[in-house]
C-alpha cells in the first residue's frame, strides 16, 4: 500500500498560485458551503493538509511542461546528456544544459508548482487558526497538521530558492489587490526559511519516521508525510547549499539524531532500492509517492492523481524488448548516461550496475539525440510497474521517487565533520559505511573532496550533482577537480558551448511571471 496517497478533493476548489496572478486567490467550495464552516472539522482540516501535499506529485508532467525533480538538476550537471528527439525536444532543458536559457526556455512550470504548494499551506494554517478553534482539534493533531503544513511550505520555498534565488515571498496568502508579494533577494529568502525550519525541528511535533510493517502495509497509511527526519535532511541541505558554517553543528546533530535512532540503515543490495519492494525501506528517509493501479490520471488529466512518467521519459525509444520490458517500449530517450558516468566506476563498484542500465550495442531501437545506449537503471520502465494503469499506461508508472535517503545522511554528516562541525574519525566511519555496501575497498583517510567524488557515485540520476558541483565553488577543500568538473568547463563531447560561472546560479524567471508583475525582477546576471 502506498501513501500519503494524494487525492482530488471535491470539497477543495483546484488552484494555481503564481506571484502575480490573482485567481489563485479565489477560493470558493465547490459544495457551496462557507468555507468557515467547512473547516471546522478535523477531517476537513486533514482534507486542506493533503491537498497541500498534492503539487509534490506534479512536477514530473503537468501545466505543459515535464520537470521530473531529478531530471532539471541532473541535466545541468556532468553525468547525463538531456536528449530525447532532438536538440529542440524540451528545448528549455537543452538550453539550460548549455547555461544559456532566456525566459521564455526555463522551469516555469515549476514555479507555479511551488507557488500552488505554498499557497495550499497557508490555507491550512489560516483554516486552523480562524475556523478549526477551540477544542475542535487535539493538541497532538493541531501541532502536528501546523508543522507539516510549515514544514511543506518551507519545502516548496526551498525549490524555488535553489533554481530563481530572488523570488516573491510570503507567509500569509493575499488579500487584496494587486495580489502581488514582495520579491526578495536569495539570503533573504533563506534567513526567513532557516528560521522557520528550525522552529519546526525545535517544536519536535513530528515523528521521526513512519515505519512499513513487514506485511508490506504502512503506518495507518501515513508513508510519504513530512517528519522530523525530512526536517533533518532539508535543513543539512540548505545550509551545505547555503556554507552557513554557523549552523553546521546543528545541522550535524540532525543527521546524528536519524543515525543514532537504529531504525534507518542502508540497504544491503543497492539495485533494491529501487525496486518497487524497495520502497519505503530502512533506506528511505523520504520518498515521493506514485501508484499505477485505479490511476486517474492521464493525458486530459495531467495533475490527477497515479503513476508517474519518469520511466517513459529516460528510458529508449521502441526497444525490443527483454525480460524484464515488453518489446515496443514507449521511451522517450530522455537523460541517456555519459561514458564518462560509467567509467568512473570500479568494476566491483555494485552501484555501477545499480545506477546505469547498460544496453548491448548490438540490440537495435530508435536511436534518439545523445544517445549512448546507457540509461539510468534506478527508474528504468519494467512491465510490473506500469502494466496494471487502467489508462494511459506510459504516465503511470508505479516507481516512488527517493528523494532522501539514509546513504545521504551519512555523506552529509561525513562533510559537515570534515567542515568543523565534528571529527574526522566520524566522518571516515560514515564514508565507509557507504562504500562498504557499494562493494570497494574502505578509505583510510577522508577529505571534503572523497565525500563529494563519494556522493557522484553514490547519487546518479537523483538530482544532486548540480548543486554539489555550486556549492562546491564556496567549500573550503574542494579540489579543483572537483571545481572543474563538468558543468564547470566547456563539454569535452562538444555539445556543451558555454562554461558555467557563478552568475548562472539563478536561472531564469520565465516571461509570463514578468509579464504579470511588472516589479518583478529578472535575474540578469545570468544572461552576463
Amino acid at each position: 500500500m502506498k501513501t500519503i496517497r494524494i487525492i482530488s478533493l471535491a470539497t477543495l476548489a483546484f488552484l494555481t498560485a503564481t506571484s502575480c496572478k490573482d485567481s489563485f486567490l479565489e477560493v470558493e467550495n465547490p459544495t457551496g458551503e462557507n468555507l468557515d464552516t467547512y473547516y471546522n472539522t478535523d477531517e476537513h482540516i486533514q482534507e486542506a493538509l493533503i491537498a497541500a501535499y498534492d503539487p509534490i506529485h506534479w512536477p514530473d508532467w503537468g501545466l505543459d511542461q515535464y520537470n521530473a525533480l531529478n531530471i532539471d538538476a541532473e541535466i545541468m550537471a556532468d553525468n547525463v546528456w538531456v536528449g530525447g528527439a532532438t536538440k529542440t525536444d524540451m528545448q528549455n532543458w537543452h538550453m539550460l544544459f548549455n547555461f544559456e536559457a532566456d525566459a521564455n526556455n526555463t522551469l516555469s512550470s515549476l514555479w507555479t508548482v511551488d507557488y500552488s504548494g505554498i499557497k495550499r499551506c497557508n490555507d491550512v494554517l489560516f483554516y486552523m487558526e480562524n475556523y478549526a478553534t477551540g477544542h475542535i482539534l487535539t493538541d497532538e493533531n493541531r501541532g502536528l497538521y501546523e508543522m507539516q503544513a510549515r514544514l511543506l511550505r518551507v519545502f516548496y520555498y526551498n525549490m524555488l530558492w535553489h533554481y530563481f534565488g530572488n523570488v516573491p515571498f510570503y507567509l500569509e496568502n493575499l488579500g487584496e489587490p494587486p495580489y502581488t508579494a514582495p520579491q526578495i533577494t536569495a539570503d533573504e529568502v533563506y534567513s526567513i526559511l532557516i528560521e522557520e525550519l528550525e522552529a519546526v525541528i525545535d517544536s519536535n511535533k513530528l515523528p521521526l519516521r513512519y515505519y512499513k510493517d513487514a506485511d508490506g502495509l504502512n503506518d495507518e497509511g501515513q508513508l510519504g508525510r513530512v517528519t522530523q527526519a525530512f526536517a533533518h535532511m532539508l535543513y543539512a541541505e540548505m545550509v551545505m547549499y547555503q556554507n552557513d558554517e554557523a549552523r553546521f553543528t546543528k545541522a550535524l546533530n540532525g543527521m546524528k539524531e536519524i543515525i543514532n535512532n537504529g531504525g534507518f540503515s542502508l540497504n544491503p543490495d543497492f539495485a533494491a532500492i529501487w525496486e518497487t519492494s524497495g520502497e519505503w525501506c530502512d533506506e528511505s528517509i523520504w520518498e515521493i509517492n506514485y501508484e499505477q493501479t485505479n490511476n486517474e490520471r492521464g493525458w486530459s488529466s495531467p495533475l490527477a492523481v497515479g503513476g508517474t512518467v519518469l520511466p517513459t521519459l529516460i528510458s529508449p525509444n521502441s526497444f525490443p524488448g527483454d525480460d524484464l520490458w515488453s518489446a515496443g517500449g514507449d521511451g522517450w530517450g530522455f537523460m541517456p548516461i555519459k561514458q564518462e558516468t560509467y567509467d568512473m566506476y570500479a568494476d566491483n563498484d555494485t552501484r555501477r550496475d545499480g545506477t546505469i542500465w547498460k544496453i548491448d550495442s548490438s540490440v537495435e531501437y530508435t536511436l534518439r539525440y545523445q544517445d549512448t545506449h546507457m540509461w539510468l537503471n534506478k527508474y528504468r520502465p519494467m512491465d510490473k510497474n506500469y502494466k496494471s494503469a487502467g489508462f494511459d499506461n506510459n504516465l503511470n508508472y508505479n516507481n516512488n521517487l527517493r528523494y532522501y535517503r539514509y546513504a545521504e545522511c551519512l555523506l552529509n554528516a561525513a562533510e559537515l565533520a570534515l567542515r568543523g562541525a565534528g571529527s574526522a574519525a566520524d566522518a571516515l566511519t560514515w564514508v565507509n559505511m557507504v562504500r562498504n555496501r557499494a562493494g570497494v575497498e574502505p578509505l583510510t583517510a577522508v577529505t571534503v573532496d572523497d565525500v563529494l567524488t563519494e556522493r557522484r557515485l553514490e547519487f546518479v540520476g537523483e538530482g544532486k550533482r548540480y548543486f554539489d558541483l555550486v556549492r562546491a565553488e564556496g567549500i573550503s577543500g574542494a579540489s579543483a577537480k572537483n571545481k572543474a568538473s563538468g558543468v564547470l568547463v566547456p563539454d569535452s563531447y562538444g555539445y556543451r558551448t558555454n562554461t558555467w560561472n557563478s552568475n548562472k546560479k539563478y536561472i531564469p524567471i520565465a516571461q509570463s511571471e514578468l509579464d504579470s508583475d511588472p516589479a518583478l525582477v529578472q535575474n540578469t546576471a545570468y544572461f552576463q
